[in-house]
């Protein structure tokens, strides 16, 4: 459950109240249909509830060195909520076809499990247009709204071929295409991570889930939600977004009362690829917040960096202590320190924040 103490949103664990500025905790609850919902909490101070994009799984984002410095610098000066909807991640699967309906649902629910009435509302990518309508029906629930690549109508964003392509790609080579579909959303970056986002894409939702969510994302229409929006609103764009052209981005600003719109430099459609700082301050201008100062990246012993690259290569605490020539409780120190200097969860988190923390060209 999650808990106000003291004025700020924390997570309570064992009875007490842990600051959360360095490690998520992580939440559940389940929709009326029985569905159990996943969701992360960090940071400190007012809510800010961000609605994720076509797919995501909180343990892997928060082990990605790129998307976790993403959420820790939104979470600086507020509460940071994440969730994976239905069939991604952690949260459980379920069979129906309401898509839309279902993640406007699964919004209201993670809000009232961490029990509160008004908070801001971040949404990335689909989650985007998904903020929107939960904004335009919930107008006295939504203080703060900033929408980042997002779109009006889902079939303005590729013509009908490519739609159907991409498509059939990802239901028949969910493989191949969670590599074609990482070339699109994050052209400019390295190696490593074009190798560490297909393969957490691809653990983040089945090839049925995929599909159906990226369907959604093509059908979406939100055309006649935005002039209900009351929230102070801002949208922020790339100028050359590969994924969601910035005409639409243009179309949302258009249709909110009063919404700012940024226009950043850049292709990239995944936000925490690229000039990442300026989209981070841009979403804290449009929370109100100030502009941060770069945060420090968490670091390893030499030693621990060689027990995470064991851990990445699949070997137990007793190989590990074996190649390093240490004792099996030494090793099973050192994962637990690593596990504890990163605020991971499990041995995954540490092969795949590793794995995409060194890449091997």
């Amino acid at each position: 459950m999650v808990e106000v103490c003291n004025g700020d949103a924390r997570y309570q664990s064992n009875d007490q109240c842990h600051n959360l500025s360095v490690e998520q905790r992580l939440g559940s609850v389940r929709l009326d249909d029985g569905t159990a919902i996943r969701f992360a909490v960090v940071g400190t101070g007012p809510v800010a509830l961000y609605v994720p994009g076509w797919v995501s799984h909180l343990e892997l984002g928060w082990a990605m060195p790129a998307e976790r410095l993403f959420y820790e610098g939104l979470a600086s000066g507020r509460t940071l909520v994440r969730y994976d909807r239905p069939g991604c991640g952690l949260s459980g699967t379920t069979d129906r076809p309401d898509v839309v309906e279902l993640e406007l649902q699964v919004i209201g629910a993670v809000a009232e499990a961490v029990g509160i009435d008004e908070f801001d509302l971040i949404g990335a990518s689909f989650g985007a247009p998904l903020a929107a309508k939960f904004a335009a029906r919930n107008p006295g629930s939504v203080n703060r709204l900033v929408l980042y690549g997002g779109w009006v109508q889902g079939n303005e964003i590729a013509a009908p071929a490519v739609r159907q392509h991409v498509l059939g790609l990802v239901e028949q080579h969910w493989g191949f295409a969670s590599d074609v579909l990482t070339e699109i959303f994050a052209p400019d970056a390295d190696a490593g991570f074009r190798a560490a986002f297909s393969s957490y894409q691809r653990e983040s939702a089945s090839a049925a889930t995929a599909r159906r969510l990226l369907a959604t994302c093509y059908e979406i229409d939100v055309s006649e939600d935005l002039g209900r929006i009351r929230a102070q609103t801002t949208v922020i764009h790339r100028a050359d977004d590969r994924a969601a052209p910035l005409a639409e981005g243009k179309r949302l600003a258009e249709g909110i009362a009063g919404a700012r719109l940024k226009v950043l430099p850049g292709r990239t459609h995944v936000p925490f690829v690229g000039d990442v700082e300026a989209l981070v301050n841009e979403i804290r201008a449009g929370l109100g917040l100030p502009r941060l100062q770069q945060m420090p990246r968490p670091t390893l012993t030499l030693r621990q960096e060689q027990v995470a690259a064991l851990v990445a290569q699949g070997l137990t605490n007793r190989q590990i202590a074996k190649e390093l020539v240490i004792t099996e409780r030494s090793a099973e120190s050192h994962v637990e320190r690593i596990r504890l200097r990163m605020g991971f969860r499990s041995r995954a988190q540490i092969a795949a924040w590793y794995a995409a923390s060194h890449p091997t060209g």
